[in-house]
C-alpha cells in the first residue's frame, strides 16, 4: 500500500491575512502516516524507536516522514533540484504555521512549534540532499563530515530537541551520534553507491591508498587497498561513537534505551562489514536477529553510561547545529520522558525480540515510497 504524502505545490494564505496561530495537537492519523513509512523504509529506527517514552515517539516519527520525503526528493527522476525546491517551500510553510493539507507537513508544523526547532537544522537536512542531488563527492574526511551533519548531525539534533536536552554540550553528542551512525552507513554500502555512480568515501584517502576514484567508480572492485579505506571510515565512526555516552547521560532517563539502541546497533552495522572483511562491496552487511536482540538487551540495561566525554569539542562540522539551537529565544518545556517501570522495559524487549524476527523476513521487500 501507498501513503501519499506529497502534495503538488504549497497553498499560501491569503496576501493579507492574519497568520493562524500555530497548532500544538498531533493528530493520530498523520502519526500512523509518518509511522507507515518509518516501518517500511527503516526498521532499525523503527525498532530502536520503540524504546523512547510516547512522547518522544511521536514527535520522532514526524520528523522521520520529513526525512523520508526529503531523501525521496533526491530520487525523482530528473527533477531532483525541482523537488528540493519544493520542499524548501514546504518546510517555509511549516515554520510559518501555515503547513500543506497533508500528513506529513501538518505533524511537522506541530512538531516544530512545540519544541522550538530552528529552522535551520531541517533546513540542513535539505541543504545536505541537495548536495546528493549534485552528485557532490568529498575530498577529506572533514568535508565528508560536512556531509554527515547535514543528513544526520541535524537529526540527532532535532532529536535531543524533541527530548527537551536544549544545552550545548548535550546537543554536541546527539550531532555526534548522528554523524557517526551515517559513517557506519557510508561504510556498508560502497557497493551500493558505487552501482549508483556515487562514491562516499574521502577522495583522499583513497589515493592515499592508491586508488583513483574516477578508475574504481568505473570499475568497482574490492581489494586490500580499498578495505584500509573503509576501515579508516569506520575507526572515526568508532571515535565518535565514542563520545556519544555523554551525551546519553543528559537524556532523561526514559529516552536512554531507545538511544542507546540505535547506537548499539548502528555500530553494529560497522563490525559486521570488519567481520566479513571490510569487503562492502560484493555484499552488504546484515546484522543477524539475535545480535540485534543481544544489543537492545543491553540498551535496557545500560542507562547510566560514562560520561567521560562531555567536554569533548563540538565537531566543526557541527558547530552551526549547536549555535542555530542556542539562538533560539523560546524554550519549550521538556518533554514527559520519565522512566518506565522495569516490567515494562522488560516486556519491550520481548516486543523488541519479536519484531525483529519478523522484520528480517521482510527484509528483501522493496521499500515503500512516497506517492504523488
Amino acid at each position: 500500500m501507498q501513503t501519499s504524502l506529497l502534495p503538488a505545490r504549497p497553498s499560501f494564505a491569503p496576501e493579507g491575512a492574519a497568520p493562524a496561530p500555530p497548532e500544538r495537537r498531533l493528530h493520530a492519523a498523520d502519526v500512523a502516516a509518518c509511522r507507515e513509512l518509518l516501518e517500511h523504509n527503516s526498521r532499525t529506527f523503527h525498532a530502536a524507536s520503540l524504546l523512547l517514552p510516547r512522547a518522544v515517539r511521536e514527535p520522532a516519527s514526524v520528523l522521520y516522514g520529513f526525512c523520508r520525503l526529503a531523501d525521496d526528493a533526491v530520487d525523482v527522476e530528473g527533477g531532483a533540484m525541482a523537488a528540493i525546491a519544493l520542499l524548501r517551500e514546504r518546510l517555509a510553510c511549516a515554520c510559518a504555521g501555515q503547513p500543506l493539507d497533508a500528513p506529513a507537513d501538518r505533524a511537522l508544523a506541530v512538531v516544530i512549534a512545540r519544541h522550538a526547532i530552528p529552522r535551520a537544522l531541517p533546513e540542513a537536512l535539505i541543504e545536505g540532499l541537495e548536495w546528493d542531488a549534485q552528485g557532490r563527492r568529498y575530498e577529506t574526511i572533514e568535508a565528508l563530515h560536512d556531509y554527515a551533519a547535514r543528513v544526520a548531525g541535524a537529526v540527532g539534533a532535532m532529536m535531543a530537541l524533541l527530548m527537551g536536552v536544549r544545552s550545548p554540550a548535550a546537543l554536541a553528542r546527539a550531532c555526534d551520534l548522528g554523524v557517526a551512525m551515517q559513517l557506519s552507513n557510508i561504510a556498508r554500502d560502497v557497493g551500493e553507491d558505487a552501482r549508483m555512480g556515487r562514491v562516499y568515501l574521502p577522495l583522499q584517502w583513497l589515493r592515499e591508498a592508491g586508488i583513483e576514484p574516477d578508475a574504481w567508480l568505473a570499475r568497482p572492485v574490492f581489494d586490500a587497498a580499498l578495505a584500509s579505506v573503509v576501515k579508516r571510515v569506520l575507526n572515526e565512526a568508532e571515535r565518535l561513537y565514542a563520545r556519544v555516552d555523554a551525551g546519553v547521560a543528559a537524556l532523561p532517563l526514559g529516552c536512554r534505551p531507545g538511544i542507546n539502541a540505535a547506537r548499539f546497533l548502528y555500530a553494529e552495522i560497522g563490525h559486521e562489514v570488519e567481520r566479513q572483511g571490510l569487503n562492502s562491496v560484493d555484499r552488504r552487511a546484515v546484522v543477524p536477529v539475535a545480535r540485534k536482540a543481544r544489543l537492545l538487551l543491553r540498551a535496557l540495561v545500560v542507562l547510566a553510561p560514562d560520561a567521560r566525554a562531555a567536554n569533548a569539542p563540538v565537531l566543526a562540522a557541527n558547530r552551526f547545529l549547536v549555535d542555530a539551537v542556542s539562538e533560539m529565544a523560546s524554550l519549550p518545556s521538556a518533554a514527559d520522558a520519565t522512566t518506565p517501570p522495569w516490567w515494562h522495559l522488560g516486556a519491550r524487549a520481548v516486543w523488541m525480540i519479536e519484531l525483529f524476527d519478523r522484520l528480517e523476513r521482510l527484509e528483501r521487500q522493496p521499500p515503500l515510497r512516497a506517492s504523488a
